[in-house]
């Protein structure tokens, strides 16, 4: 009884850990696949089931009508032109008085939340 116990179970670890692998495989984006000749700069929904696409190839960006039954080339652009802008570095440190403001801000910040939300839902402490 207990060989038993001890085979489903491991089986069970198997094809949870096979799901979790695959999972995890799927929710990759298609471009840290390796695949970096093709990429999706822009894309303009203009009507139920048509649209417009920029792609990039290499290092040509090419425009492309997109509908239900077909794509059709429309024309070349300039990659340039979809460069993507930089993103703010997030990790400037702030001054040590910015620091204490919102330490202060958030310890206070909490309690007013819950007190707001046991307002708002009838619940007392």
């Amino acid at each position: 009884m207990l060989e038993l116990v001890l085979r489903i179970s491991f089986s069970l670890l198997v094809v949870l850990a096979l799901m979790w692998g695959v999972a995890r495989l799927v929710r990759r984006p298609l471009a840290r696949r390796g695949n970096t000749t093709v990429a999706l700069l822009a894309r303009q929904q203009l009507g139920r089931g048509s649209s417009v696409a920029v792609l990039r190839v290499l290092d040509r960006a090419l425009v492309l009508g997109v509908t239900e039954q077909n794509v059709t080339l429309l024309g070349e652009a300039d990659p340039a032109q979809f460069a993507q802008p930089a993103l703010p570095d997030r990790r400037v440190p702030l001054p040590v008085d910015q620091l204490n403001g919102l330490i202060r801000a958030d310890r206070r910040f909490w309690p007013r939340t819950l007190d707001y939300l046991r307002d708002r839902t009838g619940r007392q402490p």
